[in-house]
C-alpha cells in the first residue's frame, strides 16, 4: 500500500512539473514569436524613417514601359523649391520631359535654366535625354497650369506642385495605375463633395482630408499631385465652359476642382486615389486660410450649375502597393 501510495504521489508531482514546464515553454514560444515578428516589422519599416531621399531603391522593380510621362510643375518665385523638386523627380525612371509653368513678370534666369538642365542630365537613371521646357505666360492666371502643350510626346501628364515631394516608387506606382485607366485622374490627394440640404434647397459642400478619412469616400483627386491624359489640357482650354475659366482667374482658386469636373464629365467615372507618402517642403498654402472650405463649396455649386448637373462620382477605392504591407 505504501509503495502504491508513494508511486501515485510521485506520478502526480511529475504531471504537475510536466504541465508547468509545458506551460512555461508555450509562454516562451509565444514571446519569442512576438519578438521575432516585431523585429521583422521594424526592419521592414526602417527605410520609411529615412525620408524620401532613400526610398527610390525599389523603383526599378516596377516595369516602366516607354513612353513615360511629362512632369507639369507650377511655380511662383520659389526657385529654391523648384530646384529641389526637379532634382528629386529627375531620378524617377518614367520621367520623359519637364514642363514648368512660368507666370512671373520676368523670364527665368540663364543660371536657373542651366542648373535645371544639368540636374536633369546628371540625375537621370539612364542615358536618355529629358526635355526641359519653360511655358512662359504673359498673364498670371491659375488657368495657365492647364494650357495645352503642343508636340507633347508622352500621353500621361503628372501635374505636381513645386512644394511637395513623393518618392519615385510612389510616382511609378501611380503611373502604372493610370496606365490601366488612361481616361481618368489618378492622384495622391483625395477630396470629397456631398449633398447639403441645410439651406432649404439642394446644394453641395466641399470636404477636405478629414472628411475623406471619416467617411472613407472621395470624389476628386487634386491636381497638385495627379496623373491625367494630355487631351484634358486641350479640353480645359477649348471645351470647358469659358465662364469657369473666367471664374478661376477672378477668384484665384478652384482650378483643380474645375479639372476634376472636366474629367468626370467626360468619363462618367470616379478618379483613383493612390496611397503615397507626401513630404511638404514649402510653406502652408491657401488651404490653411480662413474660409477656404466655404470658397471651395461655392466653386462646386457654381461649376455644377454651369454643367447643369453634378458630374463628380464618389468612390471608396484606393490603390496601394501591397508589397509594403503585411495585411491587404
Amino acid at each position: 500500500m505504501r509503495g502504491t501510495l508513494f508511486n501515485r504521489r510521485s506520478l502526480q508531482r511529475f504531471r504537475q512539473v510536466a504541465i508547468s514546464a509545458v506551460g512555461g515553454m508555450k509562454i516562451k514560444l509565444v514571446l519569442v514569436c512576438f519578438i521575432v515578428f516585431t523585429l521583422i516589422v521594424l526592419a521592414g519599416r526602417a527605410a520609411n524613417f529615412m525620408g524620401w531621399r532613400h526610398q527610390t531603391a525599389s523603383v526599378d522593380r516596377l516595369a516602366v514601359p516607354r513612353k513615360g510621362y511629362a512632369l507639369l510643375m507650377n511655380t511662383w518665385k520659389r526657385n529654391d523649391l523648384l530646384k529641389q523638386s526637379i532634382s528629386h523627380y529627375s531620378a524617377c525612371p518614367g520621367l520623359d520631359s519637364v514642363h514648368i509653368v512660368w507666370s512671373e513678370p520676368d523670364p527665368p534666369s540663364e543660371s536657373l535654366v542651366k542648373y535645371l538642365h544639368n540636374v536633369l542630365q546628371s540625375n537621370s537613371k539612364s542615358s536618355r535625354h529629358i526635355e526641359l521646357k519653360f511655358d512662359i505666360n504673359k498673364e498670371d492666371s491659375l488657368n495657365n497650369r492647364f494650357k495645352e502643350i503642343k508636340d507633347l510626346n508622352a500621353d500621361a501628364v503628372l501635374s505636381i506642385d513645386d512644394d511637395i515631394i513623393f518618392p519615385c516608387s510612389d510616382v511609378e506606382l501611380a503611373f502604372s495605375v493610370w496606365q490601366s485607366a488612361r481616361d481618368t485622374m489618378v492622384g495622391f490627394v483625395p477630396r470629397v463633395h456631398w449633398v447639403d440640404h441645410s439651406g432649404g434647397t439642394i446644394g453641395y459642400k466641399y470636404g477636405g482630408w478629414w472628411t475623406v478619412w471619416w467617411t472613407g469616400t472621395y470624389s476628386m483627386v487634386l491636381s497638385k499631385a495627379a496623373f491625367f491624359h494630355k487631351k484634358y489640357l486641350y479640353m480645359y482650354t477649348k471645351d470647358m465652359p469659358a465662364s469657369i475659366r473666367k471664374y478661376v482667374t477672378r477668384s484665384r482658386n478652384c482650378e483643380d476642382i474645375a479639372l476634376s469636373f472636366l474629367v468626370a464629365n467626360a468619363t462618367g467615372a470616379p478618379p483613383i486615389w493612390v496611397k503615397g507618402k507626401i513630404y511638404e517642403i514649402g510653406s502652408t498654402g491657401i488651404s490653411s486660410l480662413g474660409g477656404h472650405s466655404e470658397k471651395r463649396s461655392h466653386c462646386i455649386n457654381r461649376f455644377a450649375a454651369e454643367y447643369g448637373r453634378m458630374p463628380l462620382v464618389p468612390t471608396s477605392v484606393k490603390a496601394v502597393d501591397s508589397r509594403g504591407l503585411w495585411f491587404w
